[in-house]
């Protein structure tokens, strides 16, 4: 393999990259290096994430840097300000033994001002996010008349994230006989279509396999019904207690949930999402880099940039609809020549989204089964095992109870100590886990079969029992929402739920007779963003009904729960999707002021926790259900 020093770069470069320790070029930069250096065409330059883009442009860039010249004179743009901060600092590193060379990075949620000032101080680098270039160059607040030469970073993720115009206000801005560098990881239509459109005499270098994935991760999923997708995320993170991942979700509020419900049930997660301010960003990526987080809860946006060489796993919480986004989420792992997981937790109707994605990225995905409770067990033994092997004795301080501990236990061979200590261990730590299910879908024809086997939902629910339960499609459940949440609150499969009724502030759901009371009881004291969660009996399916019709609660539940969301209910009796909203009820309705309760702007329901509502003709009136006056029909006394 080549070294640094065979590649054309200047003394004082390979200075500061002997003392970065740095000692031989990826291949990407092997190959780049030279051509770029060598070459005054516009190039595309296509090798996966984590392969070192930064070195191979950052480098050959920096020897065209006059330190003289105090104008901007290589623009660099990326798509986020973590990648933004990522390239500055790279480039400060291999530029150390440059004086005059200064690169600045420019992106939202920063001063501006700051940033005004820096660049007027005689920037000859720009590494920008599109949005906040445009902001400058609005405020003629920095010139781009003396670049020579841009480099468009992460090209793919810019267009998805819909900047086209704005790099074309912004190109159109640069000298027309400047060089562009265009680094992707994916060539999709839409880089092919920037590359046609800004570049001139393109010259195309590709590093591995086009829109492949890199070859040291290894792909796997597991299929699960959605209800247990987290139950299952938690069950992978017991099981490798030497995990360190990065988690995707599909959204913001979805990793801000997803986090959440992570820490409550005690492990070491935050969330990373565009609402964040930069400092907040900072905070959590500090916190990341330093490992005393265990997880990173994130989108694919906020993702962008993460470089941390030591992430095991990359976990998809929700499978991407773009093999390019795939390729990405990916190459957060295996990065600096390690190996890593890519683990997808699917359901069934994401099964051919899988085949298709092995297709488009031409690898093969490893179909894995959920840990159960044995081997969770046994991985939390062995990583105790390793634990105490690497543990470093503190005599001192056992000095006082060291004699005692020989007394009581010479009469041991090793062998039996050994087999006594992981006894005790094992015991302990199993019994933790010694009840959960299988949560895995058995999808062998066997198990169709035998489902074919089973009782129709017609026959099961025939002579079921209907719950009712106060929360409708106005606290944002529909059926799928409303049955993984019975299904949390109770531990129940799904299969034993039937016919679901939704409406706005209530609704019915059908359960097979031998599993009502574990539904019913399950949801006694619980409580649902801060308010109360009422169910009761109905007289039979579809009959509507209480099942104690003299137990008519109260008008209203009490003051309204300022102290912080009541997050009961959910995942293991608070988890997911829990939360309180604004206090006491549905936008403040359930509460109580005084001697008078709150006035709901919910239809003028002042408590929506109050008694189910009847199908035998029934209407809303101050908080109560009250029946409707039935009138004599036309023509009769």
């Amino acid at each position: 393999m080549a070294s640094f020093d065979s590649l054309g770069l200047r003394e004082e470069i390979l200075r500061s990259l002997q003392e970065l320790g740095w000692d031989q070029p990826t291949p990407v930069q092997e190959k780049a290096i030279p051509h770029l250096l060598g070459s005054e065409n516009d190039v595309v330059v296509l090798a996966q994430t984590g392969t070192g883009k930064t070195g191979a442009f950052g480098l050959p860039l920096l020897m065209d840097i006059d330190p003289g010249e105090r104008c901007v004179q290589a623009l660099i743009l990326a798509p986020t300000r973590e990648l933004c901060v990522q390239i500055t600092g790279d480039l400060e590193g291999f530029a150390k033994h440059l004086p005059g060379v200064k690169p600045v990075a420019v992106y939202g949620g920063a001063s501006i001002r700051d940033q005004m000032r820096t660049i007027s101080r005689g920037a000859n680098i720009v590494v920008a996010t599109p949005g906040r270039l445009l902001d400058l160059l609005g405020r003629k607040a920095v010139d781009l008349g003396g670049v020579q030469t841009v480099v468009l970073d992460e090209a793919d993720e810019m267009l998805n994230m819909g900047f086209q115009e704005d790099l074309t206000e912004i190109l159109q801005t640069t000298p027309a006989d400047k060089r562009t560098w265009l680094f992707s990881a994916t060539m999709g239509s839409e880089v092919r279509h920037i590359a046609k459109r800004y570049m001139r005499e393109t010259q195309e270098l590709q590093i591995g396999e086009r829109n492949t994935t890199a070859s040291a991760i290894r792909h796997q999923y597991c299929v699960v019904h959605a209800r247990d997708r987290f139950a299952a995320l938690k069950r992978f993170i017991d099981a490798e207690p030497e995990l360190f991942a990065i988690v995707f979700c599909r959204t913001k509020h979805e990793t801000q949930e997803l986090a959440s419900a992570l820490i409550k049930d005690g492990f070491s997660a935050d969330a990373i999402h565009g609402d964040l301010s930069q400092a907040q960003r900072d905070h959590v990526m500090g916190r990341y880099r330093a490992r005393t987080l265990q997880l990173l809860i994130a989108t694919d946006v906020a993702a962008r940039g993460i470089d941390v060489n030591e992430v095991t796993h990359v976990i998809h919480f929700d499978l991407p609809g773009e093999a390019e986004s795939y390729t990405h989420r990916s190459g957060r792992t295996a990065r600096a020549g390690k190996t890593g997981i890519s683990l997808s937790i699917i359901g069934l109707r994401d099964v051919s989204k899988v085949r298709q994605l092995e297709r488009s990225l031409k690898t093969h995905f490893t179909y894995v089964r959920v840990p159960g409770g044995g081997d969770i067990g046994t991985a939390q033994v062995v990583a105790y095992m390793h634990k105490l092997k690497n543990v470093e004795v503190d005599t001192d301080a056992l000095a006082s109870i060291l004699p005692t501990a020989h007394a009581e236990l010479s009469a041991f061979s090793k062998e039996e100590l050994i087999e006594r200590f992981m006894s005790v261990a094992f015991n302990r730590l199993i019994t933790q886990f010694r009840d959960l299910g299988d949560l895995n879908v058995d999808m062998s024809r066997k198990d169709h079969t035998a489902r074919a086997e089973r009782p129709s939902s017609r026959e099961r629910f025939s002579t079921g029992r209907q719950m009712f339960i106060n929360l409708g499609s106005a606290d944002g459940f529909d059926k799928g929402k409303l049955l993984g949440y019975v299904c949390g609150i109770s531990g129940v499969q799904g299969d034993v739920i039937g016919r679901m009724l939704i409406k706005d502030v209530y609704s019915f759901v059908d359960i097979e007779p031998d599993h009502f009371e574990q539904v019913f009881n399950a949801f006694k004291g619980a409580n649902y963003k801060g308010r109360k969660v009422r169910v009761d009996e109905a007289q039979g399916p579809g009959q509507g009904g209480p099942r104690n019709d003299d137990a008519r609660p109260p008008r209203h539940d009490g003051p309204p729960q300022r102290s912080g969301p009541d997050r009961e209910g959910g995942y293991k009796g608070g988890g997911y999707k829990g939360g309180g909203y604004k206090g006491g009820g549905y936008k403040g309705g359930g509460g109580q002021q005084g001697d008078r309760p709150y006035q709901s702007s919910y239809r003028g329901n002042s408590d929506r926790s109050g008694p189910p509502p009847q199908r035998g003709g029934y209407q809303k009136k101050e908080g109560f259900y009250e029946p409707k006056p039935k009138f004599p029909k036309k023509g009769k006394s």
